[in-house]
């Protein structure tokens, strides 16, 4: 969803009828109170599907509900039929974004790939962030961490939004002491990469920057930025966090020594901006490793790739309330690409995953990798250095967005208009994990299936 809309390989495949199993995190803030219990509603009544296909009593545990203990397994099915996610994720203002359906993840054609993702050792080192997790939790009140801890099971995990004005719970940075915000940054650093917890930053900044040079500080700051912790961090158990505001969005699943890092939102307006007498810049690797890949193809390839040559305002198709995107495979099957060109697509995935500490961004690219053959690239848009364009990365196992917006409601802080076309100065981005595995959904699934003390 654009912000000007605010006014401020496998064989095995699993249909999206009879999916999901997410029931409704509990206890935040009493204003959300309202869209907790109609969410509630919706999922307690396709509980009797969620077993079905999660499996058995201790499929049931996991539908635990933040405040209400378990699903109530006389409630009727009601099958969710296809998912239908639209494009960006919902329609109208932030009041009208939620969650209707199960989750199902994103597909190709309503019907999942089975056998994709498994739970085996990464030896991904997940000890620091499982040290900064409970030390931040350790620093928050009881109030607050009543507040900011759900289930790992929790509608939470979906309840994002790059929007500024949407209403999220958990704990703001402004709710938080310096000590207690220090811990939140430690725990950010024990996740991200120096470039994506830099890059997290200035995005923070740059929000604080552009608000005061609109005068509008209310709403855009660098504190409008909430977590949320789903489980109880763990050495064996699935656990993760979000960290939600405008433009930034990360979501971290952890289950022994794996992690998924994704959906993760990027996204500034303005991409650029002088903060107190230094440049401070945001989402320049996917932008200018977008354009290298694209300016690496032949006139034959450009064909297949370049659907358009000219750029909407938001083109974006899986951001915020899109988990169940149905989207086909369009534009250039990277097959067709010689060895150089493969490492510049890659160089696209990379500016993602490398936000990730290195050990887990090896292995994330290294998943993409075993998939290239089957990568499909579609492009929008120019292909000038200062173009404004839209790419999508799409794979069995990887879904990346780089979307050059129109002018939103800080476009004053830049000297363009709402209204204007679409610019490298405003940027949306996003990476998802297709076929169920987003929030680390899929290896949840077969945690409670397989372990021995869930069953």
């Amino acid at each position: 969803m654009t912000e000007a809309e605010t006014g401020a390989g496998g064989t095995g495949r699993a249909t999206s009828a009879g999916t999901g199993g997410d029931v409704t995190g509990g206890t935040a803030r009493g204003a959300h109170a309202g869209r907790r219990d109609f969410m509630r509603k919706v999922f307690l009544a396709s509980g009797a599907t969620a077993v079905a296909t999660m499996g058995g009593a201790g499929a049931w545990s996991a539908l635990a509900d933040d405040s209400t203990g378990t699903a109530d397994a006389s409630a009727s099915p009601v099958p969710s039929g296809a998912p239908s996610g639209g494009p960006g994720g919902g329609a109208g203002g932030p009041g009208n974004q939620t969650i209707t359906e199960d989750f199902f993840g994103l597909t190709t054609d309503g019907e999942r790939i089975d056998d994709l993702f498994t739970i085996h050792s990464t030896g991904v080192r997940t000890a620091p962030v499982i040290t900064a997790a409970n030390a931040f939790l350790a620093g928050l009140s009881d109030t607050q961490r009543t507040s900011t801890q759900f289930t790992v099971h929790s509608t939470e995990w979906r309840l994002w939004s790059n929007v500024d004005s949407y209403g999220r719970q958990g704990v703001s940075l402004a709710d938080l002491t310096d000590a207690q915000k220090a811990l939140g940054t430690a725990l950010l650093k024990s996740a991200l990469s120096a470039d994506g917890l830099e890059t997290a930053e200035n995005i923070r900044r740059i929000n604080q920057a552009a608000g005061e040079a609109i005068g509008n500080t209310t709403a855009f700051n660098e504190d409008a930025y909430y977590w949320t912790l789903m489980g109880t961090p763990s050495a064996d158990e699935p656990w993760g966090f979000q960290f939600d505001g405008h433009h930034l969005v990360i979501n971290y699943f952890v289950l022994g020594d794996q992690v998924v890092m994704s959906p993760c939102f990027w996204g500034s307006e303005p991409t650029s901006m002088a903060i107190d007498g230094e440049t401070v810049t945001v989402c320049h690797e996917e932008v200018t490793a977008s354009l290298a890949f694209v300016n690496s193809l032949t006139a034959d390839q450009r064909s297949v790739a370049i659907a358009s040559a000219t750029k909407t305002n938001e083109s974006m198709k899986a951001g915020a309330f899109a988990d169940n995107t149905v989207q086909a495979y369009e534009g250039l099957r990277a097959n067709a690409l010689n060895a150089a060109q493969k490492r510049k697509l890659l160089a696209v995935v990379e500016a993602f995953t490398g936000r990730a500490k290195a050990d887990a961004a090896k292995v994330r690219l290294a998943e993409v990798r075993a998939h290239l053959a089957d990568t499909y690239v579609t492009w929008a848009g120019g292909t000038a250095d200062d173009s404004a364009f839209y790419i999508r990365v799409h794979s069995p196992v990887v879904w990346v967005e780089v979307d050059c917006q129109g002018p939103g409601p800080l476009a004053g802080a830049y000297g363009a208009a709402q209204g204007d076309g679409p610019t490298q100065k405003h940027v949306h981005s996003v990476i998802r994990t297709p076929n169920g595995n987003d929030y680390g959904k899929e290896l949840i699934r077969q945690h409670y299936l397989t372990s021995p003390h869930h069953r």
